[in-house]
């Protein structure tokens, strides 16, 4: 992709998501008509076919359009952002999952509001006025809300969802913060953003709707509650 003064790479980490990726990537173009951007696909050797339907998009949208960056195997969401990083010729980099849990149409919202505010850093929050959460049962929202609430005061990042995995970086930020992160798995997102505000960088909020995804089942279990707890812990004693 020629490259200019704006211009975006969009991060989709999948496994087993061969019913959405069509639909994500239809959506992506839909909403951004008049910008620059790529979407990279990391793919975890996902069983169900996904690999092969990003091949069937890249002969309509092309090779230069959709960058298909497979691993081998389940190696976690944070090392799925490190390696779709690596691959990256974006100056913004985006972070999204390919699960229609994050509708493509905000990204026009976070594309604008990184231009009106110069922001390092533009997160997708569901815990301010016009955010919210579609499609959780009452436990899931209680325990999600009370892990942001913990986290909020524990460590005072200055944002409103710690946990959510749908934003907007600009790419040698992104690079700066990534290289200090330890975590792996889905505690990346509360690290990344929590050492971000550690160093400094300026963070913006833009509203979202997060919406359960459509096909497909969580990978959400009690494993990943308990490494949040842990890496609240890391997070509390190391920034």
């Amino acid at each position: 992709m020629e490259k200019n003064n704006r211009s975006y790479s969009i991060i989709v980490p999948t496994y087993n998501e061969r019913l959405n990726i069509a639909l994500i990537v239809y959506l992506i173009f839909k909403h951004l008509q008049d910008v620059e951007f790529e979407i990279i696909v990391v793919d975890d050797g996902s069983p169900d076919g996904t690999q092969d339907v990003v091949k069937q998009l890249q002969k309509v949208y092309g090779e230069d359009r959709i960058l298909l960056r497979p691993r081998a195997k389940k190696l976690g969401l944070g090392t799925a952002y490190i390696h779709g990083l690596k691959h990256a010729s974006g100056n913004f980099v985006v972070i999204m999952d390919a699960d229609l849990s994050h509708h493509p149409k905000y990204l026009p919202s976070f594309i604008k509001k990184q231009l009106e505010t110069g922001a390092s850093i533009v997160t997708g929050t569901r815990y301010v006025n016009g955010g919210g959460v579609h499609g959780w049962n009452l436990m899931r929202k209680l325990t999600s809300r009370g892990a942001n609430v913990l986290a909020q005061t524990l460590l005072w990042p200055g944002v409103s969802d710690l946990t959510g995995s749908f934003r907007l970086y600009k790419k040698s930020v992104l690079e700066d913060i990534i290289s200090s992160v330890v975590s792996k798995g889905y505690v990346f997102q509360m690290e990344m953003i929590v050492r971000a505000s550690r160093k400094g960088y300026h963070i913006e909020e833009v509203p979202i709707t997060f919406v359960d995804r459509v096909f497909g089942s969580s990978k959400l279990g009690g494993s990943e509650i308990v490494e949040y707890l842990k890496g609240l812990a890391y997070l509390l004693v190391t920034t």
